[in-house]
């Protein structure tokens, strides 16, 4: 904003906007003092204008980093305002401790800059992610799906020795009846041969010899049939078993799959990932982070390197005046309360002289009276009238 020249003579009539004195509160400086400061003025306001462009930046961020957090987009707005209005008051904080007496103090303003560079970090944060919005979401999914399998082996490993168990068993069954049955099969065979006379004895017919191998065919049959019913039990409970153990694990998938989301730190990893697979992405996302950074360090390096004007003299030698006045009230007021004192003292003392001065004579006319009492009374000691006068006539000593 271009200034109007004022004339020297005209100087004090100069008011600033009420934008100008906006700027000048984010900038931390005192409008009093910086009116009458011409050249302080504008730096003033840049100063100010930096402040407000990282105020406005950590609102939009942290509000980016609260929607992805919190359901509400209401509440998430709110603490977005309310986070950069905290970022708001270090940053003001920061600057206000930055003057022309303690620029070349290399403590304070590393300490600063270190401040800022963590603020300034976190921050970039959510701007990051909110550019890369899209690959990010991309490599979310691909992480998410990696989860899944992820997942399904650790519940395969965590049921693996009670599943090869079971199928191992299972095999073992299959293999015994298998073998049961080609005996019976090979009996059968041998019987049909016997009786068309295409092998054993070859006569056709039923015969001793066929009647022994049907014999030995259906013995073996009803060996395999029972072998059968009860082996299809422990198959039929081993199947049970493993569709049981099947069933948890999809279940654990599914409780699994709800709990994956694609949130703040979800997407921070993804981003991660991201960088480690493409070089062309890692130089530009740390060039992104580090202008963000600088965003946040724009007010602390703005008045650390905008010259010192009039406005830092002031500003000391105020300062110096209210400390030198402070001092000075102080003395004064206690030479004032110790000449109350000392005045209180003298008036006192002649308050009291004259109490004792005046009620001498009532004291003696007193002290008379309580002696003639006492002469007129035998039964009294001289002991019990000197208590009864201490008690009545002389006086207390201050605590």
């Amino acid at each position: 904003m271009t200034e109007r020249n004022i004339p020297l003579s005209q100087r004090e009539t100069y008011e600033p906007s009420q934008f100008s004195e906006f700027l000048w509160w984010l900038s931390t400086a005192e409008k009093e003092l910086l009116v009458d400061a011409v050249i302080d003025r504008n730096r003033y306001r840049i100063i100010g204008m930096t402040v407000l462009a990282t105020w406005l930046f950590a609102s939009f961020t942290w509000t980016y980093f609260f929607i992805a957090i919190v359901d509400s987009a209401i509440l998430a707005i709110a603490l977005g305002l309310f986070m950069g209005f905290i970022i708001l008051t270090i940053d003001r904080a920061l600057i206000k401790g930055i003057t022309k007496f303690n620029k070349k103090k290399f403590t304070p303003l590393l300490f600063r800059f270190l401040l800022a560079i963590t603020i300034g970090t976190f921050m970039a944060q959510p701007a990051v992610l909110y550019m890369f919005d899209k690959e990010i979401k991309m490599q979310t999914s691909l992480d998410n799906e990696k989860r899944k399998m992820v997942k399904r082996q650790e519940l395969d490993s965590l049921y693996s020795n009670r599943k090869n168990e079971l199928l191992s068993e299972k095999e073992k069954i299959k293999t015994e009846l298998e073998n049961k049955y080609a005996d019976v099969n090979k009996a059968r065979q041998n019987f049909l041969a016997e009786t068309d006379g295409s092998g054993g004895t070859g006569k056709v017919g039923i015969k001793d010899i066929a009647i022994a191998k049907r014999n030995e065919y259906q013995k073996l049959d009803e060996e395999y049939q029972a072998l059968l019913k009860t082996q299809q039990v422990k198959l039929n409970g081993a199947e049970k078993e493993l569709n049981e153990m099947e069933g948890k694990i999809k279940a654990e998938e599914t409780a699994f799959t709800q709990y994956l989301n694609n949130g703040f730190l979800t997407r921070v990893e993804a981003l991660g990932n991201l960088l480690k697979n493409n070089p062309a992405l890692q130089f530009r996302y740390y060039l992104i982070v580090f202008i963000l950074m600088l965003i946040e360090l724009m007010p602390v390096i703005a008045k650390t390197l905008l010259p010192s004007g009039s406005y830092d003299e002031k500003v000391m030698l105020r300062e110096e005046m209210e400390i030198e006045i402070a001092h000075s009230n102080i003395r004064k007021e206690k030479q004032l309360k110790e000449l109350y004192n000392q005045m209180a003292h003298e008036y006192d003392g002649e308050a009291i002289t004259a109490f004792f001065r005046i009620t001498a004579a009532d004291r003696a006319e007193k002290m008379k009276a309580f002696s003639t009492k006492w002469a007129a009374e035998n039964h009294q000691t001289f002991d019990g009238l000197w208590e009864k006068m201490k008690k009545e006539i002389l006086t207390k000593q201050e605590n």
